[in-house]
């Protein structure tokens, strides 16, 4: 079985971190860099609520940033904790909190592996979106997610697919191109194949139950779920009751 990494710093890549704390004023302006998070927030939210029913559930969201998915569950009617470790990001979302009124969400900065040893087993759902593909070890970050899992509860998962067609779209395409990511924002070797991810969470409990891609159209700017998980995927798993 996969395990926690001991410490916060061990699973932690400072480059990430700091080009993350370096746009952390943008995480609210929906025509920043972040505008592409904005767009797809609906459309994610609507499926993890479909599947897990947010009304009700304690809920964490692991590599929250901004606080921009953290902000919508919430607002479904969960009692949400955003967890992240770039501290300006914190920050951002704990200030948009108390201008919007957000009800029932919080923030701490501490890493998944380290609140998984203080809160196992304390959540119905946990959500990692868009943030494995900016760590050193996901496998840990995928346990963690089971650990602090409820037996039977949801986790879902966010990321690129590796191979040619992710590498000219996500990176050449978005980054290059079409400049709607910062250049640098994403690592070929980084991204992980769908079975790759699969296999985490097959090694620490957690069993796939659907699988979506995530589209986007250049020329109409918008994007949809289908089932082409080529480049963008989300992947919603359960922790197998023992």
């Amino acid at each position: 079985m996969q395990t926690l990494k001991s410490s916060a710093a061990s699973n932690v890549d400072p480059d990430e971190l700091a080009k993350f704390s370096n746009l952390a004023h943008h995480w609210w302006d929906k025509t920043s860099e972040f505008a592409p998070l904005h767009a797809i927030n609906p459309l994610r939210l609507a499926w993890i609520n479909s599947l897990a029913n947010l009304s009700g559930k304690r809920v964490l969201d692991i590599g929250c940033g901004g606080g921009i998915l953290t902000d919508a569950m919430a607002r479904k009617g969960a009692t949400v904790l955003g967890v992240d470790l770039a501290t300006k990001s914190l920050k951002v979302a704990q200030l948009h909190a108390l201008e919007a009124q957000t009800p029932n969400v919080s923030y701490r900065e501490i890493s998944a592996e380290d609140l998984a040893r203080e809160q196992p087993a304390s959540f119905d759902v946990v959500t990692c979106m868009e943030m494995l593909e900016h760590v050193p070890d996901p496998q840990s970050i995928v346990a963690a997610c089971a650990s602090l899992v409820k037996p039977g509860g949801w986790v879902f998962f966010s990321t690129l697919n590796r191979n040619g067609r992710s590498f000219l779209h996500a990176i050449v395409g978005a980054e290059y191109v079409l400049g709607m990511l910062p250049r640098g924002t994403h690592e070929y070797v980084k991204f992980i194949t769908p079975s790759e991810l699969a296999t985490f969470g097959r090694k620490v409990g957690l069993e796939i139950q659907a699988t979506r891609g995530l589209e986007h159209n250049p020329l109409t700017k918008r994007y949809k779920l289908s089932d082409d998980t080529r480049v963008n995927y989300l992947l919603a798993t359960q922790k197998v009751n023992n």
